[in-house]
């Protein structure tokens, strides 16, 4: 190995690559969102933006099915001109509600992605903190790594940290 390697002398690869001295650690996402203050906070903002626009989509509904009846009540009494022009009508308000419902999916997924937009960036500040004061080689995303000992799990460490982050600003 030396012909290979010469300025390699065998102390260093071994305390370079011992496993005393790397220090590696994980960080569950999904569970900081759900467990976290920011990331309760964002659902609930998600949860009450989404059932808002749900009730004005089902109000509008209601109207286009009371539209519905009324137009096939009154079909048979109605000129020829009267009824083409209630189905037109019809059928703008059916367009007009699903542009509507296609916007407001459009507007929630936009929401949900600026508000997780802000949380990673904290997060990773975060992270980024808790790796340098704490001595890590590195830390990784929990998603991408098949297995690992549980003791290296700094979760909850970013989540206390997070929600402390979140108090500072909120006073």
């Amino acid at each position: 190995m030396d012909d290979i390697f010469p300025d390699l002398d065998d102390g260093f690869c071994g305390t370079a690559f011992g496993a005393d001295s790397v220090k590696i650690g994980l960080v569950d996402f999904q569970r900081l969102v759900d467990d976290s203050n920011a990331g309760k906070s964002i659902k609930a903002e998600l949860n009450a933006k989404g059932k808002k626009m749900e009730a004005e989509l089902k109000q509008k509904g209601s109207e286009i099915e009371a539209l519905k009846k009324t137009l096939e009540r009154e079909a048979m009494v109605m000129d020829k001109d009267m009824r083409e022009q209630k189905e037109r009508d019809f059928r703008i308000k059916i367009g007009d509600f699903k542009s509507l419902q296609k916007k407001y999916e459009g507007d929630l997924q936009e929401l949900k992605n600026n508000l997780m937009r802000g949380l990673q960036e904290q997060t990773l500040q975060i992270i980024d903190d808790i790796g340098k004061s704490g001595g890590y080689l590195m830390i990784l995303d929990k998603r991408s790594v098949i297995y690992s000992r549980s003791n290296i799990d700094i979760t909850d460490e970013v989540i206390k940290r997070h929600d402390a982050l979140k108090g500072k600003k909120g006073k």
